[in-house]
């Protein structure tokens, strides 16, 4: 019998679960129903499951403010949420509330708040949160935490983590509703939430202690006028800026960014294209974390999200040596083109440096899919047949909250000046 899932939140990232129901995983799951604040968008994913992937009938449709309705209604399986990350908490807790297991985009929530809310909900229902972190299934990534399984490198004292966004992909976050802390929690939650959980996975510990700075030196209207730059306009679109702005976004240029955003403005409210220049932005471009964490081990963070390639640095030092990752990434805007293609690798280098011997590299076998082979392993440990994993690379709920709560305390670490500990923010019920 096939699984039955419903999804609430349509938009571009959701298309990564929709459409691999849809296709790869149609003989054991099936899509039963769809929510989302635009109907226009819940149209589209119909036109999806119909027309390209030979569903016999539309699935029925909800919208936001009939979540509830439609799990009463449907009785699925499993509940998918990509909404907005501020609205994950409520549709995590509904459905838990109802008995439904529960699949997750990073992040799970933005704030220690609804952290402990969503805890909360769990311990009283036993339900199962799954947290889809598509980076802990990147060949490369599990290779490093192989090499620290097998000792390679010793006991691991201090690991640097630097983080590049493009302007490309970097500045897609400043047009978004990324772009205000109170929808995503800033970059440091929605973003970084994937690299601090892989220092959580690597190290198998979990942080304990967060100081952080950062700032907005790039993005915004201040910042583009101390630069030198004169003219603005609230969006891109119709702006007649299309060809001569390297920041600007067409939003006719694929089906997915006309289908779900430009044409559904008059349903959603949402502006896709905003400048990235604008004096609405609250969330900063530039960003320093240094974490203690309880195996003892320290990490160094950065972000920036203006630089000319895509990608990050990670060494990882141990007693025994050190490790050294450098990876290049495909640049890509959500919708703005193939899926398949998002996150894919232009470079790959891992280096091990033993002490008192020779480097050596590592040979890392990438597949097909993005990040590496990442997404459709990932995609294959939720949907498909159940596999045991040595690596334990399936996260649920006590993992994503880990993984935001660096970003949560980063923040208020920036907004105080102070350190701040983990263990004040929220309670694990262990």
């Amino acid at each position: 019998m096939k699984k039955r899932y419903v999804q609430v939140g349509v938009g571009g990232r959701a298309r990564f679960f929709y459409e691999s129901i849809a296709s790869t995983y149609k003989d054991t799951s099936e899509l039963v129903g769809v929510c989302d604040i635009s109907q226009t968008r819940m149209d589209f994913v119909n036109k999806k499951v119909t027309k390209t992937y030979g569903y016999e009938n539309p699935v029925p449709t909800y919208l936001n403010h009939e979540f509830e309705k439609m799990l009463d209604e449907l009785k699925p399986d499993a509940v998918i949420v990509t909404s907005v990350d501020r609205t994950h908490d409520y549709y995590i807790i509904a459905s838990m509330e109802k008995g439904y297991d529960v699949i997750t985009e990073k992040p799970m929530t933005i704030d220690a708040e609804k952290t402990q809310a969503i805890l909360d909900c769990q311990a009283k229902t036993g339900r199962k949160l799954t947290v889809t972190f598509n980076y802990r299934y990147a060949p490369h990534n599990s290779k490093i935490k192989e090499l620290i399984q097998e000792d390679v490198i010793g006991k691991v004292h201090s690991i640097h983590f630097e983080w590049l966004l493009n302007t490309q992909h970097g500045a897609d976050y400043f047009r978004r509703w990324h772009r205000n802390k109170k929808n995503s929690g800033g970059l440091l939650v929605h973003k970084s939430t994937h690299h601090f959980d892989l220092v959580n996975f690597w190290l198998n510990s979990s942080p304990k202690e967060v100081f952080a700075y950062g700032d907005l030196n790039f993005y915004g209207r201040a910042n583009a006028e101390r630069r030198g730059i004169k003219s603005y306009y609230p969006r891109y679109y119709e702006s007649g800026h299309l060809e001569d702005d390297p920041f600007a976004i067409d939003l006719t240029a694929t089906e997915e960014l006309r289908e779900l955003y430009l044409n559904a403005e008059n349903d959603s409210g949402y502006i896709r294209d905003r400048n990235v220049f604008s004096d609405e932005i609250s969330i900063e471009d530039t960003l320093g974390v240094t974490v203690k964490y309880n195996s003892g081990t320290i990490l160094t963070y950065s972000l920036n999200a203006y630089m000319p390639w895509e990608g990050f640095n990670v060494a990882i030092n141990g007693d025994k040596g050190r490790i050294e990752l450098k990876v290049m990434e495909n640049s890509y805007i959500n919708s703005g083109g193939k899926k398949e293609n998002e996150g894919a690798l232009e470079q790959l280098s891992l280096m091990v440096y033993p002490l008192f011997a020779e480097p050596y590299e590592v040979e890392i076998n990438t597949e097909a899919g993005g990040h590496g082979g990442g997404d459709p392993k990932l995609l294959d440990d939720i949907f498909g047949e159940a596999k045991e994993d040595p690596l334990n690379r399936a996260a649920g709920h006590e993992d994503g909250a880990l993984s935001i709560l660096t970003g949560i305390a980063a923040n208020q670490s920036i907004a105080s000046g102070q350190p701040i500990k983990i263990n004040d923010l929220v309670n694990f019920h262990k």
